[in-house]
């Protein structure tokens, strides 16, 4: 990333987010620092950010800044999917496990770019497609999930075309790297550090003798077939409801190595997810 001369704002929706953008907002003003964010949620905070659509946000902006919680930060990955643009991610929550900083080391962090004590990391996805609609994005999971009271999820799981393994479950789950601590980790898989680019899959609440997770490679793509006996399913991206599949049906999912960047500003992740998953007992077996 070069000199910042524009910056992109996105928004969580209800948090307040208003001393962290006049936060923004000086530092811009001082470095003749453009400020861009989207209609809906710069107009209803008294900024002087400039509204714009999505597609010139993405297109104008060098650096886009997310505030709010991991549902923006997964939000403002997709809107960028494809492009080189880093995401700094700002959280106002209370987890926030995909945020960089939280809202208080604000003024630090666009020190830390001002002097370029920073690195950029690469981020992957993955990627369906539903009904031959449009391809389907997500940096988290993408997950086929039983209705309530409708029967279990039950898949045969097709690594590279080769049915490998069937499952019976609420739910199955396809993460990256980086949804391994979502849902993914709720689930019993792998906490797996977002350097690695591997796609992972997830029976959530097994009923099948085998419940064991897969760690994939990512030039590999996966095949999820839902068998007769399986009920209907929600699927899932990052969390949202995006479609329905019913007995028969298939999911083909493949990998997006690359498909975000992220600023870094000196915490590992490992420290992160100590801290965000109260990882401490194994430390204090004497």
């Amino acid at each position: 990333m070069g000199m910042v001369g524009t910056v992109g704002l996105v928004l969580h929706p209800q948090r307040d987010s208003k001393e962290a953008i006049d936060t923004i907002l000086q530092w811009a003003a001082s470095r003749g620092v453009t400020v861009l964010g989207l209609p809906d949620e710069v107009d209803r905070i008294a900024c002087s950010a400039v509204a714009v659509d999505a597609r010139t946000l993405v297109e104008r902006a060098d650096l886009l800044v997310s505030l709010g919680g991991d549902g923006t930060m997964l939000r403002t990955m997709r809107l960028i999917a494809g492009r080189d643009t880093p995401v700094l991610g700002v959280n106002l929550g209370r987890l926030g496990f995909l945020a960089e900083i939280d809202a208080g080391e604000l003024a630090d962090a666009l020190s830390a770019i001002d002097h370029k004590r920073y690195t950029v990391e690469p981020r992957m996805a993955v990627r369906t497609c539903l009904d031959g609609q449009e391809e389907l994005t997500a940096f988290n999971d993408i997950a086929l999930v039983r209705f309530p009271g409708d029967g279990l999820t039950a898949v045969t799981v097709a690594p590279g075309g080769q049915p490998f393994v069937s499952y019976a479950a609420d739910a199955v789950i396809v993460a990256t790297s980086t949804g391994s601590t979502a849902y993914s980790f709720s689930a019993g898989g792998p906490v797996v550090s977002p350097r690695v680019e591997a796609v992972l899959v997830v029976p959530a609440a097994a009923h099948s003798a085998f419940n064991r997770a897969l760690v994939l490679p990512a030039d590999e793509e996966v095949t999820l077939e839902l068998l007769p006996s399986s009920g209907r399913l929600a699927v899932e991206l990052d969390g949202r409801v995006v479609g329905r599949l019913g007995p028969g049906d298939q999911l083909k999912v493949t990998a997006l190595p690359g498909a975000a960047k992220v600023v870094r500003l000196g915490t590992t992740f490992y420290e992160r997810a100590r801290r965000k998953l109260r990882v401490s007992g194994s430390l204090e077996i004497t």
